[in-house]
């Protein structure tokens, strides 16, 4: 009988996750689900590095703009999405295949989904004020007292770790373990992560993006998404926002080495959680070694 498992290819940011995908989907015929969370937003491309028009006219792909940049579009609403489209895609007798870095994204596919406690809308409106007015780093630090599981995570899943722990006084971590709704996904996973050359390859492609147009796509978001919106929370949004608001006063070279850090550490954060969150089949891929797609098409029929 054939493997029906879904194809999941995870890794941390700038791994070559894509890359592979794409050339994996043209051997295979197959479609491609993204499970990324910044790409579901509609007009933040070049920050997030989406498949190009042209990628993306060649091999269907889920999962991009599906969302307006004020939207708070959850993990759950990404899994109802998937899992319509694989339905969709196998009735037609095409393969699919799963790529991105959101590891919630994945685990809420993969895994049983459980329904959110419900939250008092003004309480929230209120307390989501107040946190918008903290760093990262602090949110973090306040979530390693309130939820520590929680706590390597991105802002926008710190900031909802966070509302539910004040406002519920439970924390969301044992929600997933105590509360089931729905049926997960069998999935077997290849994980690409060229290792140390990883720090280099970040820089070399904020680089690139600085100059093929990211700042003048900020200035024109900025015109059009209020700066509370989650979509700024994709990784070197904000900073980019706050230096064309202030006219661009602030050092460009200064900006472009944060944004460059902030990429590694979360970059760092994404190999932690699959380090510890994936289990069941996974095989590792490094993308630069010479026969890496062979590798990968190997895992593709299941003979590795």
């Amino acid at each position: 009988m054939a493997d029906v498992r879904l194809r999941v290819i995870v890794g941390p940011t700038a791994a070559g996750k894509s890359v592979l995908a794409l050339a994996l989907a043209r051997s295979t015929g197959a479609a491609i689900i993204s499970a990324d969370s910044r790409q579901i937003y509609r007009g933040f491309d070049i920050g997030t590095a989406k498949p190009s028009p042209n990628e993306r006219r060649e091999i269907p792909h889920i999962g991009i703009d599906v969302a307006g940049p004020e939207e708070r579009y959850s993990a759950a609403k990404f899994a109802g999405l998937a899992r319509a489209a694989i339905a969709d895609f196998r009735a037609l007798g095409r393969d699919i295949v799963v790529v991105g870095g959101t590891g919630f994204y994945v685990r809420a596919l993969v895994q049983p989904l459980f329904p959110e406690p419900e939250l008092d809308a003004s309480h929230r409106a209120e307390l989501g004020r107040y946190l918008a007015t903290m760093n990262t780093p602090t949110l973090r630090e306040w979530c390693v007292q309130l939820d520590p599981p929680r706590s390597t995570l991105g802002r926008t899943q710190l900031l909802r770790a966070l509302e539910i722990a004040l406002l519920t006084g439970r924390r969301l971590s044992d929600h997933f373990r105590e509360v089931v709704s729905e049926a997960g996904v069998s999935a077997r996973y290849l994980v690409v992560d060229p290792g140390k050359p990883l720090a280099q390859v970040i820089e070399n492609r904020v680089d690139t993006m600085l100059n093929s147009g990211w700042i003048d796509e900020v200035r024109r978001l900025v015109s059009d998404v209020p700066s509370t919106a989650p979509a700024w929370n994709a990784t070197g949004y904000e900073t980019l926002r706050r230096y064309v608001a202030a006219d661009e006063a602030l050092d460009l070279a200064s900006v472009r080495s944060r944004i460059i850090q902030d990429t590694r550490q979360y970059a760092k954060r994404q190999r932690t959680w699959f380090r510890h969150q994936l289990h069941g089949d996974m095989q590792t891929l490094d993308p630069n070694e010479p026969v890496a797609f062979e590798r990968a098409l190997a895992w593709w029929r299941g003979d590795a």
